[in-house]
């Protein structure tokens, strides 16, 4: 398939913080364009949000997850098993939509 330049035209301060956001997301910015214009083609409107990870840093995340562990034993719920927490994950996913 043949290869097309787009250009686009942006303040500056937008195009630095794209760049670095579509790093984070582990992409160049024409990349993220690409993915875009597919997306918008095959589904004929802006089909889905990309949002960079929170700013909490991963030990607060741990931290987080260790005090939610240590109430859980002290109220004594049981443990989950992998397809439980999965469960969990897509029903809290499926109530954003």
């Amino acid at each position: 398939m043949a290869q097309a330049t787009f250009s686009i035209r942006m303040d500056e301060s937008l195009k630095n913080q794209f760049d670095n956001l579509c790093k984070e997301f582990g992409m160049n910015a024409s990349t993220a364009f690409n993915i875009f214009a597919r997306a918008v083609v095959r589904e004929r409107k802006i089909p889905f949000e990309i949002s960079a990870q929170s700013s909490i840093s991963l030990e607060d995340g741990r931290a987080a997850f260790n005090a939610l562990r240590r109430s859980a034993e002290q109220n004594n719920l049981q443990e989950l098993s992998l397809d439980d927490i999965n469960a969990e994950i897509q029903l809290a996913r499926n109530s954003k939509a």
